[in-house]
């Protein structure tokens, strides 16, 4: 847990600091050292929220992307009182879940039904087999629009766990590594809510323009057709429905635009 409050104020851990946890008021201690990220933990019991993992540099670095105080916000349901932490809602109160450790399948639903409008962003280095085996799969993505692509099989490009998914998840292969000239692997992979058991829609974009997007709008794209309807991904990515889904779109558009400005502006040199 990265905030704690004392006197009332959320409070990052500082060594030897004490303070009350933001979502069950029990006594917190200040965890800090070399080998891990500062943090707070809970003196008497392991956890307040089972939702709860153990923070890396890699969460840390994400959350670092967003003000401090759309970090770790208690959210509750108000008919059964039950409480999460959220690791960022924006003020558009849009959630944002990172998720670096495995998750059971029980829980990614329950997480998705109470959180409601949510966007995991997943690890893709935990697992090393994880890159290699999208990577292997990307020469098959066949590309409807710019950075839009149509993905078969997707079982064998993603992590079964996710595929089901009713929200958008988003891989990060780049993880908290510096490699900057695997173009594939620092973009960041948008697995869209699945409309067939034998495809998926993926997009690709910067992690600078997923910041962005996600500072400024509710969501990342707007589905026009009821989840039970289920229609064609050919018919889903045609320009007549893809320009409405949203803000991820959009920016889509506006780099393909640009990418054409850039071609025809090289071509009369």
């Amino acid at each position: 847990m990265k905030f704690a409050l004392i006197e009332g104020k959320r409070t990052e851990a500082t060594k030897g600091a004490k303070g009350s946890c933001p979502s069950c008021g029990s006594e917190l201690i200040a965890r800090c050292g070399e080998l891990k990220v500062n943090h707070w933990a809970h003196k008497s019991i392991r956890k307040c929220d089972s939702w709860w993992e153990k923070e890396t540099e890699w969460h840390r670095s994400w959350k670092a992307h967003y003000p401090n105080d759309w970090q770790e916000i208690v959210m509750s349901d108000e008919i059964t009182g039950e409480k999460h932490i959220a690791d960022v809602r924006t003020i558009h109160n849009l959630v944002i879940e990172f998720q670096h450790s495995h998750i059971k399948t029980q829980e990614r639903i329950s997480r998705e039904k109470f959180y409601k409008n949510l966007i995991w962003i997943v690890d893709g280095t935990r697992l090393q087999r994880d890159y290699p085996r999208f990577l292997r799969s990307f020469e098959s993505f066949r590309q409807v629009q710019e950075g839009v692509f149509i993905v078969d099989f997707p079982d064998e490009v993603f992590p079964k766990s996710w595929l089901k998914s009713t929200v958008p998840v988003v891989f990060d292969f780049h993880g908290f590594s510096a490699n900057g000239h695997d173009e594939i692997k620092n973009t960041l992979w948008c697995l869209l809510p699945q409309q067939q058991k034998t495809q998926a829609v993926v997009i690709g974009l910067k992690r600078s323009a997923f910041v962005k997007i996600t500072h400024n709008h509710e969501k990342l794209f707007i589905t026009k057709n009821k989840p039970e309807q289920q229609q064609p991904l050919t018919s889903l990515t045609s320009s007549r429905n893809i320009q409405r889904r949203g803000p991820l779109i959009d920016y889509i558009e506006k780099r393909q635009s640009s990418n054409q400005h850039r071609t025809r502006k090289g071509k009369r040199k």
